[in-house]
């Protein structure tokens, strides 16, 4: 069965309602532990259809934004995705008071009960109304990405197909491009203030109805951040200013060496070479073929999954007009299915995300044995282990996909591991101004943006791109409209990734893919830092973890001419 013939269906709510309460007063009055597993069974299978359906409906509004039956099952989705988390909450409540709480653990992982602690926390009737509005908030943004239709030398191009163009070796052309880029941001700047003005408020209001201190009190309960506090993540961000931040402005000086020009400016930034960054030797097609044979030759356990993932249709990866930006992967739980989302555009990134994604994809796939949806995944930050690691473990097969220009791309994919931590937490840092100060206006906003971004980024020249000098280079970070808080995932999994990449490329440890492939099974059973122990990893928090592992990397850069790449 291909995607295209996976069945959508709008649910019935109040016949879900019905039935679902049904159940949990079932599970509330259960006689006998037999009784109780067998109603956490028939919930599990309705938590399984409704997840399915969302999914289906989420992926297919994706490709098309301007499908309009998809665009109707959006407010279906904006509106009722509230009342079916309505009641999660009465089941996750049940379980949680159960007389079998204990016998239930035959089902439903640890972690599953951790979770529900959280949603317990996060969620209440009284905030619905407040979610409704955040999903019709999200979803305005991402409408208003995937308008973009920027006109450049005869052409129009979305966001996501402009990236080549402000990679060109021209820098004439790198820098038109950058600025009619960033002119899609200034022209709308008025509309993504207003956006994301909405969201800090709705958001404030959510956590201080149910009680917490601010949104980011409520964020790391949210985010179901079990084993790290804020206080935790400050400290790491300090550590990245301290160990990372100059090593990453020693590689950028590096790089305008490289590309001969006397300052880098921020339009110089995507442009790593001066006769072009490393490409893929073929167009889309030919980038699956290989990835296809790669997976077969990488295990047994890969070629199954590409396997799968190829009969079944379930990937959709080329951008086009209307389809939402960037890259995802997620999980159809009826038909077992992971899926892949992207948007190729010609560059190295088009090799970047079906490894990274398929990292999620694979993961997700060994972990199909897992029976509540809940727990297929892990938490965000252990998600990108998966994702991140897979990456490096697919360096042997990157001659296959950029031919000569090999040397140039494992050069960049490392560097680029480097560069983006600082960014990472960037990211993270601005959020956690935002929501501890919610009462900031758009315009302090961007100003507390620009102040750390100096911090961070200190190299970052946008020299007259007056919009982004103002701090609203943020904007293109989907992550900080819709997901809140999910960012410093990347960083901490990236630091985890590059401990693979260490063990597997430059130890050639042979059990780093073992370890791997453990982790990959656990799925969301168990929390961040005993999935970084069961990968026999070190934790990012641990002291001389990140200076390990970026010493390790920079020397290894070091050791290369890249002036010859």
């Amino acid at each position: 069965m291909r995607f295209q013939d996976y069945k959508y269906e709008r649910p019935n709510y109040e016949a879900v309602k019905e039935e679902y309460t049904a159940l949990v007063e079932d599970l509330k009055n259960a006689e006998s532990k037999e009784q109780a597993l067998e109603t956490v069974e028939k919930i599990i299978k309705i938590d399984g259809t409704i997840d399915t359906q969302l999914t289906l409906w989420s992926i297919r509004s994706s490709i098309d934004t301007n499908d309009e039956f998809y665009k109707e099952e959006t407010n279906f989705w904006n509106e009722y995705m509230p009342l079916f988390a309505e009641l999660n909450n009465l089941y996750y409540a049940a379980v949680l008071d159960s007389t079998y709480r204990e016998d239930l653990k035959e089902v439903l992982p640890e972690t599953f009960f951790m979770l529900a602690e959280n949603a317990r926390k996060t969620f209440s009737p009284e905030i619905i109304e407040l979610l409704q509005k955040e999903n019709e908030l999200v979803d305005a943004y991402k409408n208003l990405i995937a308008s973009a239709q920027l006109d450049f030398q005869g052409k129009t191009y979305t966001l996501a197909q402009l990236t080549p163009c402000m990679q060109d070796t021209d820098r004439e052309t790198r820098k038109e491009a950058y600025r009619v880029y960033a002119g899609f941001f200034e022209e709308n700047e008025e509309k993504f203030d207003e956006i994301y003005d909405g969201l800090v408020k709705t958001r404030d209001q959510i956590a201080k109805t149910l009680g917490f201190k601010d949104y980011v009190e409520y964020g790391y309960y949210n985010m179901n951040r079990f084993d790290y506090n804020r206080e935790d993540v400050k400290v790491y961000r300090q550590e990245i200013l301290k160990h990372v931040v100059p090593v990453v402005d020693s590689l950028y000086k590096r790089q305008a060496k490289r590309i001969d020009v006397p300052e880098l400016k921020a339009y110089d930034m995507s442009l790593e070479f001066l006769d072009g960054n490393a490409v893929p030797q073929g167009d889309p097609d030919f980038i699956v073929g290989e990835g296809v044979k790669m997976y077969h030759e990488l295990s047994k356990e890969t070629g199954e999954f590409i396997d799968f993932m190829m009969q079944h249709e379930l990937l959709d990866l080329v951008a086009k007009k209307g389809k939402q930006s960037g890259g995802y992967c997620t999980y159809i739980n009826d038909y077992k299915s992971p899926f892949i989302f992207s948007n190729f555009n010609g560059t190295s990134g088009d090799v970047d995300v079906l490894t990274h994604e398929a990292g999620h994809a694979f993961q997700v796939f060994r972990s199909r044995w897992i029976k509540s949806p809940e727990v297929l995944w892990p938490t965000y930050e252990s998600c990108e282990i998966h994702s991140m690691s897979m990456e490096f473990f697919a360096w042997p097969w990157m001659e296959n996909f950029f031919k000569h220009q090999v040397d140039k791309y494992k050069f960049s994919h490392l560097s680029g591991a480097l560069t983006f931590l600082p960014y990472g937490v960037l990211v993270d840092h601005f959020q956690h101004e935002v929501y501890e100060h919610p009462e900031m206006t758009p315009a302090e906003r961007k100003a507390k943006w620009r102040e750390l971004e100096k911090m961070y980024l200190p190299m970052k020249d946008y020299e007259d791109v007056e919009v982004f000098n103002r701090g609203a280079f943020w904007f293109k970070q989907g992550h900080i409209f819709s997901t809140p808080f999910y960012y410093i995932d990347y960083t901490l999994a990236q630091v985890c990734a590059l401990q693979f990449w260490k063990r597997a490329i430059v130890d050639h440890d042979e059990k780093a893919w073992e370890d791997y492939l453990r982790i990959c099974d656990l799925g969301g059973t168990k929390s961040f830092l005993q999935i970084v122990e069961a990968a026999n990893l070190r934790s990012p928090f641990q002291e001389g973890a990140l200076t390990d592992i970026i010493g390790s990397a920079n020397d290894y850069l070091l050791a290369i001419d890249d002036t010859k790449l």
